[in-house]
């Protein structure tokens, strides 16, 4: 191989490595040249004055309309301390309006609509279809109509997954941020406009259970019935692989207990055996050094006088 050729594979090497790098951090706090934000929400507190790069996808499931509900909270409602069923009822009256226009170009899979007041995000109604086509026809439908004397602006947005976008802490009722936060504060839909939509949480089409059941949830979608199927399969493969784990380790800790019981009585029987043969011979011991009952010495009383020591023995007496 000439050099030549090595230079080039080598260019080869870094371009591609170059460009997994900026496709992993795409979107992202560490990409300095897209805006994370933009690309998120589609939508930037800076607009175009942005020192990073907004990529407004010319095809896409999801479509944004600027602007478009007009929010009392914008306006000074909390200040005239409007009552809350009557900007709930105005909400809603948009949103069936809306829901019931775009429905008419495809299967509606998501709808939300923000409840921030900051100017790049205050009004902003995001659709997403089930297909590409579906978005395309109802962004075509709506250039250069008008609703509520104000002018649509629409284009395709490049969000497709809300769950990053949306606010998480507003969903729990704790976001110090307010109106101003740069998430989405999507607002919720109530129980009764569901039903009459026959929608679920997020604005898709319920299903019959669901419209039977809590009438909530998300969309369906055949790609979304496929992962479900999946994760499905995944969950109870997961709970048999468990189940028989579980069964295993008891199965494992009964024969390690009766081995231990084994154990411990056989050490049981070899310490008795133990003591009984130490104490066999013991005894054993001790009756070879006792002498034997016949040679023992017999106590027949004092001893006979013997002669006096240094001289003769007396005569005898008659």
């Amino acid at each position: 191989m000439c050099i030549r050729d090595r230079y080039q594979r080598r260019v080869r090497g870094r371009k591609r490595k170059m460009a997994e790098r900026l496709a992993r951090i795409y979107g992202t706090e560490q990409d300095r040249v897209n805006c994370p934000f933009y690309a998120k929400m589609g939508a930037c507190r800076h607009g175009d004055r942005c020192s990073r790069l907004h990529h407004k996808p010319s095809f896409s499931p999801t479509m944004l309309l600027q602007n478009m509900y007009q929010n009392p909270k914008a306006q000074g409602a909390e200040m005239l301390n409007i009552d809350e069923g009557l900007l709930q009822a105005h909400f809603e009256e948009f949103y069936e309006d809306v829901h019931q226009e775009l429905s008419e170009f495809g299967l509606i899979e998501e709808m939300h609509t923000v409840d921030n007041i900051g100017d790049h995000m205050v009004g902003n109604v995001y659709v997403m279809f089930d297909d590409e086509e579906g978005c395309a026809k109802a962004l075509t439908a709506l250039n250069g109509r008008f609703y509520a004397g104000r002018p649509i602006m629409a284009e395709f947005s490049p969000v497709t997954d809300f769950h990053e976008a949306r606010c998480r802490q507003y969903d729990e009722a704790v976001c110090n941020r307010g109106g101003h936060c740069n998430f989405m504060h999507i607002k919720p839909l109530s129980r009764a406009l569901r039903k009459k939509l026959n929608c679920n949480r997020s604005g898709g089409k319920a299903d019959e259970d669901e419209g039977r059941g809590r009438g909530g949830g998300r969309s369906r979608s055949p790609r979304r019935d496929s992962f479900r199927g999946q994760d499905r399969d995944r969950r109870d493969d997961r709970g048999r692989d468990s189940r028989r784990d579980r069964d295993d380790d008891r199965g494992r800790d009964s024969r390690r207990d009766r081995d231990r019981d084994d154990r411990d009585s056989r050490r049981d029987r070899d310490s008795r055996r133990d003591r009984d043969e130490r104490r066999d011979r013991d005894e054993g011991r001790d009756r070879r050094d006792e002498p034997p009952r016949d040679e023992r010495p017999r106590d027949d009383g004092p001893p006979p006088p013997g002669p006096p020591p240094g001289g003769e023995p007396p005569p005898p007496r008659y």
